[in-house]
Protein backbone atom coordinates (compact mmCIF):
# COMPACT_ATOMS: atom_id res chain seq x y z
CA UNK A 1 0.00 0.00 0.00
CA UNK A 2 1.47 3.39 -0.85
CA UNK A 3 2.31 6.20 1.77
CA UNK A 4 -0.81 8.10 0.22
CA UNK A 5 -3.28 5.05 0.56
CA UNK A 6 -1.59 4.81 4.63
CA UNK A 7 -2.62 8.33 4.63
CA UNK A 8 -6.18 7.88 3.47
CA UNK A 9 -6.81 5.04 5.85
CA UNK A 10 -5.37 6.84 8.62
CA UNK A 11 -7.89 10.19 8.09
CA UNK A 12 -10.80 7.33 7.20
CA UNK A 13 -10.02 6.07 10.72
CA UNK A 14 -9.88 9.26 12.10
CA UNK A 15 -13.89 9.66 11.49
CA UNK A 16 -16.18 8.03 13.60
CA UNK A 17 -15.52 4.18 13.72
CA UNK A 18 -18.12 2.29 11.13
CA UNK A 19 -18.45 -2.00 10.15
CA UNK A 20 -18.89 -0.91 6.01
CA UNK A 21 -20.62 -3.46 3.33
CA UNK A 22 -19.04 -2.97 0.43
CA UNK A 23 -22.29 -2.09 -1.63
CA UNK A 24 -24.01 1.43 -1.58
CA UNK A 25 -26.72 2.53 -3.68
CA UNK A 26 -27.79 5.72 -4.23
CA UNK A 27 -30.35 7.55 -1.80
CA UNK A 28 -32.12 9.41 -5.04
CA UNK A 29 -33.00 12.25 -2.45
CA UNK A 30 -29.79 13.13 -2.29
CA UNK A 31 -28.36 12.05 -5.70
CA UNK A 32 -28.00 14.75 -7.89
CA UNK A 33 -26.34 14.62 -11.78
CA UNK A 34 -25.76 17.89 -13.16
CA UNK A 35 -24.23 19.24 -16.59
CA UNK A 36 -23.20 22.75 -17.36
CA UNK A 37 -22.40 24.31 -20.45
CA UNK A 38 -22.09 28.26 -21.99
CA UNK A 39 -24.64 29.77 -24.13
CA UNK A 40 -22.98 32.26 -26.50
CA UNK A 41 -20.58 33.35 -24.37
CA UNK A 42 -23.41 34.96 -22.01
CA UNK A 43 -24.05 32.29 -19.42
CA UNK A 44 -23.53 29.18 -17.92
CA UNK A 45 -26.65 27.21 -18.26
CA UNK A 46 -27.13 23.69 -16.30
CA UNK A 47 -29.86 20.57 -16.45
CA UNK A 48 -30.28 18.11 -13.74
CA UNK A 49 -30.80 14.61 -14.22
CA UNK A 50 -33.40 12.82 -11.50
CA UNK A 51 -33.52 9.32 -12.35
CA UNK A 52 -30.38 7.74 -11.32
CA UNK A 53 -29.67 4.20 -10.77
CA UNK A 54 -26.81 2.18 -9.50
CA UNK A 55 -23.91 2.46 -6.68
CA UNK A 56 -20.84 1.84 -5.69
CA UNK A 57 -18.43 -0.90 -3.95
CA UNK A 58 -16.22 0.50 -1.16
CA UNK A 59 -13.65 -0.46 1.10
CA UNK A 60 -11.42 1.72 2.73
CA UNK A 61 -8.77 -0.26 3.11
CA UNK A 62 -9.09 -1.72 -0.82
CA UNK A 63 -9.28 2.03 -2.19
CA UNK A 64 -8.00 1.70 -5.85
CA UNK A 65 -10.47 -1.73 -6.01
CA UNK A 66 -13.86 0.44 -5.55
CA UNK A 67 -15.98 0.55 -8.77
CA UNK A 68 -19.49 2.37 -10.05
CA UNK A 69 -21.82 1.40 -12.16
CA UNK A 70 -24.60 4.50 -12.92
CA UNK A 71 -27.21 4.74 -15.44
CA UNK A 72 -29.24 7.58 -15.45
CA UNK A 73 -32.28 8.17 -17.54
CA UNK A 74 -32.86 10.86 -20.42
CA UNK A 75 -36.31 11.74 -20.01
CA UNK A 76 -35.48 12.86 -16.53
CA UNK A 77 -33.60 16.21 -17.52
CA UNK A 78 -34.90 19.32 -15.89
CA UNK A 79 -33.54 22.63 -17.17
CA UNK A 80 -36.36 24.40 -15.69
CA UNK A 81 -37.76 25.18 -18.92
CA UNK A 82 -40.27 22.75 -20.33
CA UNK A 83 -39.45 23.88 -23.80
CA UNK A 84 -35.36 23.63 -23.72
CA UNK A 85 -36.08 19.99 -21.77
CA UNK A 86 -37.91 19.10 -24.92
CA UNK A 87 -35.17 20.05 -27.17
CA UNK A 88 -32.67 18.32 -25.45
CA UNK A 89 -34.75 15.16 -25.55
CA UNK A 90 -34.74 15.37 -29.29
CA UNK A 91 -32.59 14.25 -32.11
CA UNK A 92 -30.52 17.52 -31.88
CA UNK A 93 -29.28 16.45 -28.51
CA UNK A 94 -29.68 13.17 -26.39
CA UNK A 95 -32.11 11.51 -28.58
CA UNK A 96 -34.10 9.95 -25.33
CA UNK A 97 -36.55 8.09 -27.47
CA UNK A 98 -33.57 6.13 -29.55
CA UNK A 99 -31.10 6.03 -26.05
CA UNK A 100 -33.03 6.47 -22.83
CA UNK A 101 -30.01 5.72 -21.33
CA UNK A 102 -26.71 7.14 -20.32
CA UNK A 103 -24.27 4.82 -18.48
CA UNK A 104 -20.97 5.02 -16.79
CA UNK A 105 -18.99 1.95 -15.63
CA UNK A 106 -15.57 2.49 -13.64
CA UNK A 107 -12.58 0.45 -14.94
CA UNK A 108 -9.76 1.77 -12.56
CA UNK A 109 -9.08 3.97 -9.63
CA UNK A 110 -5.91 5.85 -8.86
CA UNK A 111 -5.89 7.55 -5.69
CA UNK A 112 -4.37 10.99 -5.59
CA UNK A 113 -5.26 12.33 -1.74
CA UNK A 114 -6.57 11.09 1.83
CA UNK A 115 -9.46 11.88 0.55
CA UNK A 116 -9.44 12.41 -3.16
CA UNK A 117 -9.17 10.02 -6.90
CA UNK A 118 -9.15 9.81 -10.57
CA UNK A 119 -12.11 7.57 -11.37
CA UNK A 120 -11.46 6.12 -15.00
CA UNK A 121 -14.10 4.63 -16.92
CA UNK A 122 -16.21 3.82 -19.95
CA UNK A 123 -19.50 6.35 -20.64
CA UNK A 124 -22.00 5.40 -22.62
CA UNK A 125 -24.06 7.92 -24.41
CA UNK A 126 -26.10 7.97 -27.81
CA UNK A 127 -24.74 4.23 -28.56
CA UNK A 128 -21.11 5.44 -28.14
CA UNK A 129 -18.84 4.31 -25.65
CA UNK A 130 -15.62 6.87 -24.73
CA UNK A 131 -13.20 6.46 -21.42
CA UNK A 132 -13.44 9.35 -19.35
CA UNK A 133 -11.86 10.48 -16.44
CA UNK A 134 -13.65 11.74 -13.07
CA UNK A 135 -12.09 13.99 -10.29
CA UNK A 136 -13.60 12.17 -6.80
CA UNK A 137 -14.00 13.28 -3.50
CA UNK A 138 -14.81 10.87 -0.87
CA UNK A 139 -17.00 13.89 1.50
CA UNK A 140 -17.69 11.57 4.97
CA UNK A 141 -18.80 7.86 5.14
CA UNK A 142 -20.14 6.52 8.90
CA UNK A 143 -23.56 6.57 10.75
CA UNK A 144 -25.55 9.65 9.28
CA UNK A 145 -26.81 11.67 11.98
CA UNK A 146 -30.01 11.88 10.31
CA UNK A 147 -30.78 7.87 11.06
CA UNK A 148 -31.43 9.66 14.97
CA UNK A 149 -34.58 10.84 13.48
CA UNK A 150 -35.21 8.57 10.34
CA UNK A 151 -35.14 5.04 10.39
CA UNK A 152 -34.45 4.82 6.46
CA UNK A 153 -30.97 7.14 7.58
CA UNK A 154 -29.81 4.50 10.02
CA UNK A 155 -26.93 2.26 9.16
CA UNK A 156 -23.85 3.20 7.36
CA UNK A 157 -23.47 6.07 4.76
CA UNK A 158 -20.89 7.49 2.30
CA UNK A 159 -20.98 10.75 0.79
CA UNK A 160 -19.04 11.75 -2.54
CA UNK A 161 -18.83 13.95 -4.95
CA UNK A 162 -17.50 13.62 -8.70
CA UNK A 163 -16.34 15.92 -11.54
CA UNK A 164 -15.62 15.73 -15.13
CA UNK A 165 -15.30 17.52 -18.48
CA UNK A 166 -16.28 16.11 -22.11
CA UNK A 167 -16.95 17.39 -25.11
CA UNK A 168 -20.78 16.39 -25.97
CA UNK A 169 -19.56 15.96 -29.89
CA UNK A 170 -17.46 13.03 -28.93
CA UNK A 171 -20.46 11.30 -28.69
CA UNK A 172 -22.09 12.48 -32.10
CA UNK A 173 -23.80 15.42 -29.86
CA UNK A 174 -22.39 18.31 -32.34
CA UNK A 175 -25.95 20.61 -32.75
CA UNK A 176 -25.48 24.01 -32.15
CA UNK A 177 -21.64 24.06 -31.50
CA UNK A 178 -20.45 27.34 -30.40
CA UNK A 179 -23.72 28.58 -29.52
CA UNK A 180 -23.87 25.85 -27.00
CA UNK A 181 -20.42 24.90 -25.82
CA UNK A 182 -18.74 21.80 -26.99
CA UNK A 183 -17.71 21.46 -23.39
CA UNK A 184 -19.76 20.35 -20.55
CA UNK A 185 -18.84 20.25 -17.28
CA UNK A 186 -19.91 17.13 -15.43
CA UNK A 187 -20.86 17.06 -11.43
CA UNK A 188 -22.09 14.18 -9.62
CA UNK A 189 -22.96 15.24 -5.35
CA UNK A 190 -24.00 12.03 -3.67
CA UNK A 191 -25.10 10.08 -0.29
CA UNK A 192 -25.15 6.44 -0.63
CA UNK A 193 -26.44 3.51 1.72
CA UNK A 194 -24.95 0.24 2.60
CA UNK A 195 -26.79 -2.31 1.64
Amino acid sequence: MTRIAFAFAAALAALPAASFADAFAFDPAHTEVRIYWTHAGFSEQSAEFHAIDGGVTFTPDALTATRADVTVKVDSIDTGFEALDTHLKSGDFFDAETYPEIRFVSTGVEQTGERTAKMTGDLTLRGVTKPVTLDVTVVNYGEHPVGAFYDFYKGQWLGARAETVVKRSDWGIDAFIPIGSDEIRVVISTEMKAQ
